[in-house]
């Protein structure tokens, strides 16, 4: 089942966001977040009005995904970028693109125009995760960021939600 995050769940959503930290090159922080942290940006997704959407197997948080804010200007505000987790146990099940395609649906219900996917360019699965979803590559930065001791490449991926919409009147 995939429902609407709620402060209970904060918990598992920060296991499952520190195990990413501490374990894969998924997210490009050092250390772990600890329940502070997880309800600021739960509240701050909130206000904005972003989901934050998990994915529930046996009344346990199994996965959870999210959008914000791609760049913090006018310009950019119908443009996102999205973050999926799952949790690592219930990893190659099918929960990431079922949270995905739960995720977009709520983007074009909010009227976003463009989701970013900005992914590890060494995390193939996910790479073609979003292939299959209707991505495509737009861009490859390679040595931008370190983790483990290594330098990692970021490849940017963008869905166009709304294609052939004209902008709005503003």
């Amino acid at each position: 089942m995939i429902r609407e995050a709620t402060e209970n769940d904060l918990p598992a959503i920060r296991d499952i966001y520190n195990d990413a930290v501490l374990n894969t090159t998924a997210i490009w922080n050092e250390q772990p977040v600890n329940l502070d942290n997880r309800l600021a940006w739960f509240t701050a997704r909130q206000a904005l009005g972003y989901p934050i959407l998990v994915a529930v197997e046996n009344a346990e948080v199994t996965g959870y995904a999210s959008f914000g804010d791609w760049r913090p200007f006018e310009g950019f505000r119908y443009s996102v970028e999205h973050s999926v987790y799952v949790r690592n146990d219930q990893r190659g099940k099918g929960l990431g693109p079922r949270l995905m395609q739960a995720l977009i649906e709520r983007a074009r219900a909010c009227g976003k125009h463009v989701m970013v996917a900005a992914i590890e360019s060494g995390n193939h699965a996910s790479i073609r995760l979003h292939e299959r979803l209707g991505f495509i590559t737009t861009g490859q930065m390679p040595r931008v960021g370190i983790k483990f001791g290594r330098w990692l490449d970021l490849t940017f991926m963008q869905l166009a939600l709304n294609p052939g919409a004209e902008p709005p009147k503003e």
